[in-house]
C-alpha cells in the first residue's frame, strides 16, 4: 500500500524550465514528464455554483478559485438561523462584537469524524481516528500579549475591547479554557522531503474548535506551541518567540499581499524558556517561549488522507468518511453538480478515456483541489515567495499556505534559493523548484483517492493535467500584469528573469522600480535605465549593454499596448508589492521582542497590511538587506525553526 502511494503513477513536468529557459539542467526537478492533452476548466461552473456563497473581497493574487470559505449547514445545527441570531445582535446595521463567551461554536470535525478512544498524550501511532481529544497544556508565568490581528477579529465577530482583557493571554496561552471549545490535535502522516514518514500529526498545536461566524463562515482556532499530544512524538509540543513571531507576521502579510493562507489571531509569550538547537551542531539553548493562534476554514492537508490510506484495511473507509465530511463542509458546491452540467472531459491525447466529473464528486473534488494547489504556487512565485518546506503534511487542501517554518521571500533573484538549511543538499525545495513539487504533492493525494477506490487512474491523470494548465495560466498572467503588458511575452520575461539571474537584482524593489519606464522610443539610450539605477548595483559595461536592450525591447511593447504611463503604472503598482516580509525585518523585530519590547513587531504588521501602498515615512522597510541579513538564523533556518 505505502509502494502504492509513493510510486504508482508519474507525478511532474519541468513548469520552470519551460517558463524560464535560462534555468541550468541541474535546476531542474528530477521527476518524470506527464503528457498535456486537450484541457478545459471546470472554474465556470466553479463560479456559477458559488454566487449565493458568503465571500472576502478578492485580493490581488487570488484570480483562480476562489479561497473562500464556504457557508455550511449540519443535520444538527441550522447555518441560517445561526446567522439570523448573530445579525439580531447587531444595532442598526452595526457590526457584529462579541465576547469570546459569546463565539458561536460548531464543532463539526469532533461530533461528524473518527476519534481516538484515548486521551492521554502518550506518544504513540494513533489508529482509525482523524483526531484525539488534548487539551492545551503549556506551562506558563504571567503570559503577555504581544501583538494580535484586528482583521481576524472580525472575520470572527470578535470585539476588539477583548484583546484588553487581563485574563486574554491566559486563554491564548492555553492556561485558561476558551468556552465553548471542544480542544483536539489532528492525526495525520506525509512525505517529507520525498520520503514517506508515516505519522506525523498535530505534535505542537491544538485546535480549540471551530466555529460560525455572522456571515455563515466556518473557522478554526488553533494554539501553536501549547505543549505535547500524542504526535509529539520525541519533542515537547513548545514554541519559541523568534519561530512564533515569524508564523504570526507572515501569516497576515500573506492575506494582504492577496496569497491564500491561514491567518493568525494573536501571540503570546509564555514567559517559561525553551531549549532549541537551530542549526542542529550541538549547541542548544534556551529561548522564549510562545504560542501562536492560528486561524483558517480547515487545517485539512493531504497528509490527513494519506495516513488512512496507507495503513489499508479499515482505514480506507476513513479516506471516504473524511472526503465525504471536507466536501460537505468546504466544497458545497460540488455536492450541488448534476448531470445537467455535463462536464466530460478528454484526457491526454486523442482517443484517450473521458472524464465526467458529474458522475465523481471525489474526482471532481481532487481536480479542484490540483487547481487551488496550482493556483497557490503560481502566486508564491509571483512576489518571490519560497516555503521552504513542501512536504505533503504542510499542503493544504483548500488550497492555502500553511506551516510558516522556514520560509523566505526572494532579495537577490536566485532561482535555486531555499531559505531551509535542512534542504541545503538537494534544494528539493528550492524556489525554482516549487510548480514542480506542488505537480509531486497533488500526486500523492490523487494516488491516495485511488488507493480508496474514490477516484480512477483517468480521473487522477486529469487533475494532474488541470494542475499542469491552471499553473501556466496563471503565472503567466501574474507575470503579464507585473510588467504592465497587454499580453504574455515569454521571450521579454525569459530575458528579463535571465539577467536579475545573473545579477543577482532585488526581485520585489525591481518590479515596483519597473513602472516607473515611460513607453517612449525616444528615451536617450544613456537615459534608459536611470529608473532601475537603484535595483541595478555594480554591474560592468558587458551588463549595462544586455540591460539596455532589455529595456529597448520592453519600451517597444509598453509603446505598441498604448496604455497610458499613469494608468500603467498604477496597474503595476497594484501587483507589484513595495513591502514584503523580509527575513532580516523579522529579525530585527525578534531581536527586540526577545528583551521584552514587542513595538517593532506591531509596527511591522501595521505595514505589512498595506504593502501595496507606498506608506510615506516608512521607506526603510522596503531597504535592500543588510549584510547581516545574510548570515545563518536570518536568511535560511532549519526546520526546528
Amino acid at each position: 500500500m505505502l509502494a502504492h502511494l509513493s510510486t504508482s503513477r508519474p507525478s511532474s513536468s519541468i513548469f520552470f524550465s519551460a517558463v524560464f529557459s535560462f534555468l541550468p539542467s541541474k535546476l531542474s526537478t528530477r521527476f518524470s514528464p506527464v503528457s498535456f492533452g486537450r484541457q478545459q476548466t471546470l472554474l465556470s461552473l466553479h463560479y456559477r455554483l458559488r454566487s449565493t456563497l458568503p465571500r472576502e473581497p478578492r485580493k490581488r493574487f487570488s484570480r483562480g478559485v476562489s479561497m473562500d470559505s464556504s457557508s455550511t449547514t449540519d443535520p444538527s445545527l441550522s447555518v441560517e438561523s445561526v446567522t439570523d441570531n448573530l445579525r439580531n445582535q447587531s444595532l442598526d446595521g452595526d457590526k457584529v462584537r462579541l465576547k469570546l463567551e459569546d463565539l458561536n461554536w460548531e464543532n463539526s470535525f469532533v461530533r461528524e469524524l473518527p476519534g481516538d478512544p484515548r486521551t492521554d498524550t502518550i506518544p504513540r501511532q494513533v489508529l482509525h481516528a482523524c483526531y484525539t481529544k488534548v487539551s492545551p497544556s503549556a506551562d506558563v508565568d504571567n503570559p503577555q500579549l504581544v501583538a494580535w490581528s484586528e482583521s481576524v477579529a472580525e472575520l470572527l465577530d470578535l470585539d476588539s475591547k477583548e484583546f484588553e482583557r487581563p485574563d486574554f493571554p491566559l486563554i491564548f496561552s492555553g492556561a485558561s479554557p476558551l468556552v465553548g471549545g471542544l480542544p483536539y490535535a489532528q492525526c495525520y502522516g506525509g512525505h517529507q522531503f520525498g520520503m514517506w514518514a508515516g505519522q506525523l500529526g498535530d505534535g505542537r498545536a491544538v485546535t480549540l474548535g471551530e466555529l460560525l461566524n455572522s456571515r455563515g463562515q466556518r473557522w478554526e482556532l488553533q494554539l501553536k506551541g501549547s505543549g505535547k499530544t500524542p504526535y509529539s512524538r520525541f519533542a515537547d509540543g513548545l514554541a519559541v518567540l523568534r519561530s512564533s513571531i515569524r508564523e504570526f507576521l507572515c501569516s497576515e502579510a500573506m492575506h494582504s499581499l492577496g496569497i491564500p493562507t491561514t491567518r493568525a489571531l494573536c501571540l503570546v509569550t509564555t514567559g517559561k524558556y525553551v531549549t532549541r538547537d537551530m542549526f542542529y551542531d550541538g549547541n542548544p539553548k534556551e529561548e522564549p517561549g510562545a504560542i501562536v493562534c492560528r486561524v483558517a476554514q480547515s487545517f485539512l492537508r493531504f497528509g490527513s488522507y494519506q495516513l488512512h490510506a496507507s495503513r489499508g484495511k479499515e482505514d480506507l473507509k476513513i479516506v471516504r468518511v473524511l472526503a465525504d465530511y471536507t466536501i460537505r463542509h468546504h466544497f458545497p458546491h460540488i455536492d450541488k453538480m448534476s448531470k445537467s452540467e455535463s462536464l466530460s472531459f478528454q484526457t491526454g491525447e486523442e482517443g484517450s478515456s473521458v472524464v465526467d466529473l458529474t458522475s465523481n464528486k471525489y474526482a471532481a473534488w481532487a481536480v479542484e483541489v490540483a487547481e487551488r494547489t496550482a493556483s497557490l504556487v503560481a502566486s508564491w512565485q509571483g512576489v518571490g515567495f519560497t516555503h521552504g518546506v513542501l512536504n505533503t503534511d504542510n499542503m493544504s487542501v483548500l488550497g492555502l499556505t500553511i506551516d510558516y517554518g522556514p520560509f523566505g521571500f526572494l532579495d537577490a533573484f536566485d532561482p535555486s534559493y531555499t531559505p531551509n538549511t535542512t534542504d541545503l543538499p538537494g534544494r528539493r525545495y528550492c524556489f525554482a523548484n516549487q510548480p514542480d513539487i506542488g505537480l509531486w504533492n497533488v500526486a500523492q493525494f490523487t494516488a491516495t483517492l485511488s488507493a480508496a477506490n474514490l477516484i480512477n487512474d483517468e480521473e487522477a491523470n486529469y487533475a494532474m493535467e488541470r494542475y499542469g494548465t491552471k499553473f501556466m495560466d496563471e503565472y503567466q498572467s501574474i507575470m503579464t500584469h507585473k510588467l504592465g503588458l497587454p499580453k504574455y511575452n515569454k521571450q521579454l520575461i525569459s530575458k528579463l528573469l535571465n539577467n536579475m539571474a545573473v545579477d543577482k537584482v532585488d526581485y520585489t524593489n525591481f518590479f515596483r522600480l519597473l513602472s516607473n519606464i515611460k513607453a517612449d522610443p525616444n528615451i536617450p539610450e544613456d537615459q534608459l535605465l536611470v529608473p532601475l539605477k537603484s535595483a541595478l548595483l555594480d554591474i560592468g559595461k558587458e551588463r549595462k549593454e544586455a540591460w539596455i536592450s532589455w529595456v529597448k525591447s520592453y519600451i517597444q511593447e509598453l509603446a505598441a499596448s498604448g496604455i497610458p504611463d499613469e494608468q500603467r503604472k498604477a496597474a503595476m503598482n497594484s501587483v507589484n508589492p513595495k513591502f514584503i516580509l523580509r527575513n532580516y525585518l523579522c529579525q530585527s523585530a525578534i531581536d527586540l521582542a526577545e528583551q521584552g519590547d514587542f513595538g517593532e513587531v506591531r509596527r511591522l504588521l501595521k505595514v505589512m497590511e498595506r504593502p501595496y501602498d507606498d506608506q510615506l515615512g516608512m521607506e526603510k522597510y522596503a531597504r535592500l538587506p543588510p549584510a547581516w541579513a545574510y548570515r545563518p538564523g536570518v536568511c535560511m533556518l532549519s526546520c526546528s525553526s
